[in-house]
């Protein structure tokens, strides 16, 4: 079959995966939203807060390997349709946690969605790379971040326009000086505005579900998947790939520190003395920065750099930022916003994350012949760093501040710059 023929067959499917990312990146980043939402209505530490992006992100640790023998069983179409329903139950649950303003409940809730987007970025990740020449795989995952990131431009905002009303601003003063009862009938009210938006979202979850059943995508058996794998090395184990088990660590670490600068930016402007209205854009930056990103890469990758080199740009950029989060201060206005300067760092720790995942994922998956769907599998595993990481964030933003929280951010990007220059190269174990 010619190129041009090739394109053209994958054409469709990447159209679909597209709308899949944009899905992804509505569920992942509201949550940029719900963390100070919820930390204000159910009055939770910095720590519990971010009990959000736990409850949301460990279901990708607990299911995503069952979930790539799942798609084994009922393929992989079938299997994104059920990951659609599967997060429509979990945004259903929004609505009697709402009623009863209880956390734990939308703890499940979030878990239930993380449930159902593994199973799907189980079943979409491995299209974005097979279809289509290896050396283009980074760029056509940057079109999928450009889908995913848009997405998360609108959904906080969308979802701030929900919940945020005019006149909140003084209401949010005023709480803390009221009694219990009033307090608690103001809470019940707030966390209540939640109602309506996941609602409407679980019902188009619904209809997503339904629309990928009888879509033209295909099964991804029928895909031809690497076959430059030797015989005798096609016969080792999942965990005789260095190269695989060392990028699902990098995956952790890198979308642990991207959750972290992404989900954290609202309570950190607000500790400069924005409110919650006006610190609500700050994601929305962050992830324009990210897309800004993306389009360099996809107008750069392969002709004048390669996926690798831009990986290793955007680790070393990754250090660059964090270190001036953490050491530059001095007041600025930019957009409008009269803030510290570190807070603009944040935003541009959103271009550092831009081509990381798309240069771990075709550097992780390189060669696996037999095991690319187990693989792929590891790899979304990795995504509990988002569980985890924000965790550390959180806990030492509660008993230092919330910049010397980012010291976290540190190892992490050394992590990656070491996977980016070496770690990647490694084909066996060595324990000399």
């Amino acid at each position: 079959m010619s190129i041009q023929k090739q394109g053209f067959r994958n054409a469709v499917p990447l159209l679909i995966i597209c709308i899949v990312f944009f899905v992804f990146g509505f569920a992942t980043w509201i949550n940029a939203v719900l963390i100070p939402y919820f930390k204000l209505a159910c009055e939770l530490t910095h720590f519990e807060s971010y009990l959000v992006t736990f409850a949301f992100y460990i279901s990708y640790f607990v299911i995503s390997v069952p979930a790539s023998f799942l798609l084994k069983k009922i393929g992989f179409k079938n299997g994104m349709m059920i990951g659609f329903w599967i997060m429509a139950v979990g945004a259903f649950v929004f609505i009697p946690a709402a009623n009863q303003r209880s956390y734990p409940l939308f703890l499940t809730g979030l878990f239930i969605i993380g449930t159902g987007l593994s199973l799907l970025q189980t079943a979409a990740n491995p299209y974005v790379t097979i279809l289509g020449p290896e050396e283009r795989a980074a760029q056509r995952i940057s079109i999928m971040g450009i889908c995913n990131k848009t997405a998360g431009i609108i959904a906080p905002l969308l979802l701030a326009a929900f919940i945020i009303k005019p006149g909140d601003n003084q209401l949010f003063k005023d709480i803390n000086l009221m009694d219990v009862a009033d307090k608690n009938i103001v809470l019940d009210e707030l966390i209540r505005r939640v109602i309506m938006p996941y609602a409407i979202v679980g019902i188009t979850l619904t209809l997503l579900g339904v629309l990928i059943r009888f879509s033209p995508l295909p099964e991804i058996d029928k895909i031809k998947e690497d076959t430059e794998v030797a015989e005798s090395e096609d016969k080792r184990g999942i965990i005789h790939y260095p190269h695989l088990i060392l990028g699902a660590v990098a995956i952790f670490f890198h979308v642990g520190s991207q959750v972290i600068a992404i989900d954290s930016i609202i309570p950190y402007a607000q500790s400069m003395g924005l409110s919650l209205s006006e610190a609500k854009v700050f994601p929305s930056y962050t992830l324009f920065a990210t897309i800004c990103g993306y389009l360099l890469g996809i107008s750069l990758i392969p002709w004048a750099i390669s996926q690798k080199t831009a990986l290793r740009i955007c680790t070393i950029l990754g250090i660059v930022f964090s270190v001036l989060v953490l050491l530059s201060e001095g007041p600025v206005k930019i957009l409008g916003h009269s803030t510290d300067i570190s807070l603009w760092f944040m935003v541009l720790l959103g271009f550092a994350n831009s081509m990381i995942w798309a240069g771990i994922w075709p550097l992780a998956l390189h060669n696996l012949g037999r095991h690319l769907k187990l693989g792929a599998s590891l790899l979304v595993m990795g995504l509990c760093g988002n569980a985890i990481l924000p965790l550390f964030y959180g806990y030492f933003a509660d008993h230092m501040s919330l910049r010397e929280g980012y010291w976290v951010l540190l190892p992490c990007y050394f992590y990656l710059v070491f996977y980016a220059f070496y770690g990647h190269k490694i084909k066996k174990w060595s324990f000399r």
